[in-house]
C-alpha cells in the first residue's frame, strides 16, 4: 500500500516550508533514511528524509511550493503500484489537483540602491541559513553544493532553475551533461587596479565619502527571529540570577585532557565541560527542564540542551539529545558536527528539534557576563561570558586565577529566585570539581 509524506514540522513554531527541491524524482526508488527533498523554512534549508521504501510514485507539489506543516507532498509505494491519489489525498484530508498546483509566490523586487556602497565579504564558513548563498552571491542547495564539489566544478558556471535562481540538484546535473567545450565558463574576477599613493587630507576636510542609506529586507531566519524574541519578551516574565565561578581546577583538568586527544584532531573546549554540568544539574531542578502548557508545567523527561550557534545574519538552536547521558567528547563532537552544519545551511532536522534548556556562550568575543532571552517554551536559558584570568585574594594572599561569569534567566510563571540561586550553586559543585563531570 502506497505511503503519504507530509511536510514535517521542523519547530515549535514552524507553521509552513518551501519546498527548494526534489532530491529524488518520479520514478525513482527511495530507502527508508535516504534524502527525499530539501525544504526552507524560516530558520534554515533542511534536508528532508524518507520514512518509507520504495518508489516515488507521485510529487504533490512543485519546486518553489510553499506548503503548511501536515500537507501531503509526495507519494511513495510499490514500482508500477496503480495509486488513486485523489482519493489517498482525501484520506488524508487533502487535494490532489489544489497541492500539485501550488506555486511560489512571488518574491519582492528589491529596491534598487541609490549609489554603489562597498560590499563586506562574509566569512568562508559562515552560509547564510535559509538562502545558501555562497561567497559571490550564488544560491545552492546543499545537495548541489555536494555534487557540485564532488565532480570539481565551480559552482559559479552552473546556472540555476529553482526558486530565485537557486541551483539544485538537477542543474549540477544538466552541467555534467553537457560537453565541456559548450558549458559556459565561470565570471572572472576583475582585476585589481593598483592604487596610487595615498594624498594627504588638507586640513578641515572629511576623510572618506558619504555613504547612502541602503533598505535591507529582513531575511526570513532574521524575522524569525523576531517573532520569537518579540513573544519572549512580552510573554515570558523573565528574572536573572548571576554567578563566578573558580575554573582553577576544570582548566588543569581540560589540558590534561587534551594533551591525551593530541594528534586525534579532537579538543575538549571550556563550552564542552559547561554543557555537560549543566546537562547533569538540571537532573536536580526539573522546573528548570520544563515548559509551561496552559495552567501546566511539563517537567521534561529527557535533557536535551540547545547551543546557540552564530550563522551569517542570524542564530540557530543546535541540540544535543539526552546530554546527561553522553559523555565529555560525545557533547563536544556532536556540538561541532551539528554546528558546522548549521554555519553551512544543511542541518538535519534533528539538530534544531527538541531542546529542553539553552545555552549562549559569548566568551569567544571577550565577553565577560550578558543576559540572555529565553526560547520559548523553554523555562530558561543560561548565558556564558569567557573563561579569564584575574587577579584573586586567596588566604589573604593576591594571586591569579581563572574566574568565568554565567547568568540564567528563568521563566518566573514556573520558578523563582531562590530555585534559580541554587541551580547556580549547584552548579559550582559540578564546574569547581570537574572530576564529577567523569562519573
Amino acid at each position: 500500500m502506497a505511503d503519504i509524506v507530509n511536510m514535517p514540522k521542523l519547530g515549535f513554531d514552524m507553521a509552513e516550508g518551501t519546498l527548494i527541491a526534489w532530491v529524488k524524482g518520479e520514478g525513482e526508488t527511495i530507502d527508508k533514511g535516504e534524502l527525499l527533498a530539501e525544504i526552507e523554512t524560516d530558520k534554515a534549508t533542511v534536508e528532508v528524509e524518507s520514512n518509507f521504501a520504495g518508489t516515488v510514485l507521485k510529487q504533490l507539489v512543485t519546486e518553489g511550493a510553499i506548503v503548511p506543516v501536515s500537507s501531503p507532498i509526495a507519494v511513495i509505494g510499490e514500482a508500477g503500484e496503480e495509486v488513486d491519489v485523489d482519493a489517498l489525498m482525501a484520506e488524508a484530508g487533502g487535494d490532489a489537483t489544489e497541492e500539485a498546483a501550488a506555486t511560489p509566490e512571488p518574491a519582492a523586487p528589491s529596491p534598487a540602491p541609490a549609489a554603489p556602497a562597498p560590499v563586506s565579504t562574509p566569512a568562508p564558513a559562515a552560509t547564510p541559513a535559509g538562502n545558501s548563498s555562497l561567497p559571490g552571491g550564488v544560491k545552492a542547495s546543499p545537495v548541489a553544493r555536494r555534487m557540485a564539489a564532488d565532480n570539481s566544478i565551480n559552482i559559479a558556471s552552473v546556472s540555476g532553475t529553482g526558486p530565485d535562481g537557486r541551483i539544485i540538484k538537477k542543474d549540477v546535473e544538466a552541467y555534467l551533461a553537457t560537453p565541456p567545450a559548450e558549458r559556459a565558463a565561470a565570471p572572472a574576477p576583475e582585476a585589481e587596479v593598483p592604487a596610487g599613493p595615498a594624498l594627504a587630507p588638507l586640513a578641515g576636510m572629511q576623510v572618506g565619502e558619504v555613504l547612502p542609506d541602503q533598505e535591507i529586507p529582513l531575511s526570513r531566519l532574521r524575522g524569525a527571529i523576531g517573532r520569537r524574541m518579540v513573544q519572549s519578551t512580552t510573554s515570558v516574565p523573565h528574572f536573572y540570577v548571576t554567578y563566578e565561578y573558580d575554573l582553577g581546577p576544570l582548566m588543569s583538568m581540560r589540558k590534561q585532557a587534551n594533551a591525551m586527544l593530541a594528534g586525534s584532531g579532537e579538543k575538549l573546549s571550556v563550552n564542552d565541560f559547561v554543557l555537560k554540568a549543566t546537562a547533569l544539574n538540571l537532573r536536580n531542578f526539573p522546573n528548570l527542564n520544563a515548559r509551561l502548557d496552559g495552567d501546566r508545567v511539563l517537567h521534561m523527561g529527557r535533557v536535551n540542551l540547545g547551543v546557540a550557534v552564530a550563522v551569517e545574519n542570524g542564530l540557530l538552536v543546535v541540540v544535543t539529545h539526552d546530554a546527561d547521558r553522553k559523555s565529555l567528547r560525545q557533547i563536544s563532537l556532536e556540538v561541532k558536527e551539528k554546528a558546522g552544519r548549521a554555519r553551512a545551511g544543511q542541518v538535519h532536522p534533528d539538530d534544531i528539534e527538541g531542546s529542553t534548556f539553552s545555552t549562549s556562550n559569548l566568551g569567544m568575543y571577550g565577553v565577560e557576563d550578558f543576559v540572555a532571552i529565553i526560547n520559548p517554551p523553554e523555562a530558561g536559558i543560561l548565558a556564558l561570558g569567557g573563561a579569564k584570568q584575574v587577579p584573586v585574594v586567596e588566604d589573604g594572599e593576591v594571586t591569579v586565577g581563572w574566574r568565568m561569569k554565567a547568568t540564567i534567566s528563568v521563566d518566573h510563571r514556573v520558578s523563582d529566585g531562590a530555585e534559580g540561586a541554587e541551580f547556580m550553586q549547584k552548579l559550582k559543585d559540578y564546574l569547581e570539581n570537574p572530576v564529577s563531570l567523569m562519573l
